[in-house]
């Protein structure tokens, strides 16, 4: 039964063509699976000013004059636990994927006194591209369906691609190209080292690591080094593995 409903709501995602076709099909779904509101978030990378944000929701009136008024999308913690999971997570398990402050237990507390409980979020991260998520939620004092929440993911996932569609973005723009030793100065430069130790491990003189970290940030019209990093772990021309890895392996000699 739950695979058959969610088969059926992701058929209706890939016959949307319009915001109000995605809005409509998106309510109709939270209620059939059993939830209460939803919550669709699609933002680009800032840059790609011919991108959409899309953000749809049907939240309590008196939870989205809090969350837009107050501007807590860039303290919510459920924002933040989407870039630490590969599916679809409970939010009374976020605790479980990021440290959680004062802050963001004030936060949800005061999500449960505006009709706003417990949750089910799908992420999803497109390195270079954009980041989105789909949330379906219960008021306070339900709890989740849980026997319907493989259905969510389907579900959440489905929804995601609409937004993406719907945002234009069928053509990828290109990402800035680095040559491999620009590449690896990067990825030496996201280790820790300076310029004079990446001239040692790569056998080339400081100045051309200097030159080499240069137009890397040129490429990526940035300024500096945590910016660079930022960028291409980002655009996946550098892997958080690149990083942790080697630092867990050296610290271990």
């Amino acid at each position: 039964m739950t695979l058959l409903l969610a088969e059926d709501l992701a058929l209706q995602f890939l016959e949307v063509s319009t915001e109000a076709a995605l809005r409509a099909v998106l309510d109709s779904a939270t209620r059939q699976m059993g939830f209460d509101h939803y919550a669709l978030s699609y933002t680009p990378r800032p840059e790609r000013a011919l991108e959409a944000s899309l953000l749809f929701h049907d939240y309590p009136e008196a939870w989205a004059r809090v969350y837009t008024g107050f501007d807590l999308a860039g303290r919510d913690p459920v924002r933040r636990a989407c870039d630490k999971s590969l599916c679809g997570f409970e939010w009374r398990n976020l605790g479980q994927l990021i440290p959680m402050t004062c802050g963001d237990r004030h936060m949800l507390a005061v999500g449960q006194r505006c009709g706003v409980g417990d949750g089910y979020t799908v992420p999803r991260h497109i390195p270079g591209e954009a980041s989105g998520s789909c949330s379906f939620v219960v008021r306070p004092g339900v709890d989740l369906p849980r026997t319907r929440l493989m259905a969510a993911e389907i579900v959440g996932g489905f929804a995601l691609t609409s937004a993406r569609r719907l945002a234009g973005l069928r053509q990828v723009p290109a990402k800035p190209v680095l040559s491999d030793r620009q590449r690896e100065c990067v990825v030496w430069s996201a280790r820790g080292k300076s310029a004079p130790e990446i001239a040692i491990i790569l056998g080339i003189s400081r100045e051309t690591v200097i030159q080499h970290l240069k137009m890397a940030r040129e490429r990526y019209e940035v300024h500096c080094r945590q910016s660079l990093v930022l960028h291409a772990l980002y655009d996946g021309l550098v892997g958080f593995a690149d990083v942790f890895r080697w630092t867990d392996w050296s610290g271990r000699i």
